[in-house]
């Protein structure tokens, strides 16, 4: 199997509450690495979506990481890993189905990805949660 160069997941990436227009942005962050990074795996000779594995080495994980998560002071869950992996699958069906040539054919990826959004832990809803990482 083919390991993806690209990878991504919007749950647990919300690492830094913020205003609606930020996480708004953040997100939109997100779903263009995972289009771009399925777009190159196509270009690349990707047969089928089920080649493209997300690892915690893999370049689309580190460029997520890398934004959302940049000073590294909180452990990334698993599930963030398979969000990113059942994202950028996604994605990579529709654009080889061509459903990326209709005007709002993010939509149902978006739903399909919104199944998969882990519960905010209840420290992020603080304003001073990065104080309390240190009592982690």
């Amino acid at each position: 199997m083919k390991q993806a160069q690209s990878d991504s997941c919007r749950a647990s990436l919300h690492f830094q509450p913020a205003s609606r227009h930020h996480r708004l942005a953040s997100q939109e962050f997100f779903y263009i690495q995972m289009e771009k990074y399925a777009r190159q795996s196509i270009g690349e000779g990707c047969k089928h979506p089920d080649d493209l594995n997300v690892t915690t080495d893999s370049e689309l994980y580190r460029v997520l990481n890398l934004h959302y998560n940049r000073n590294n002071q909180i452990e990334v869950p698993e599930s963030f890993r398979m969000v990113v992996q059942a994202t950028l699958r996604e994605f990579y069906k529709s654009i080889v189905a061509n459903k990326d040539s209709e005007p709002s054919w993010k939509k149902s990826i978006y739903k399909v990805i919104a199944r998969l959004d882990d519960t905010l832990p209840e420290y992020f809803k603080s304003p001073n949660w990065m104080d309390q990482l240190g009592d982690m």
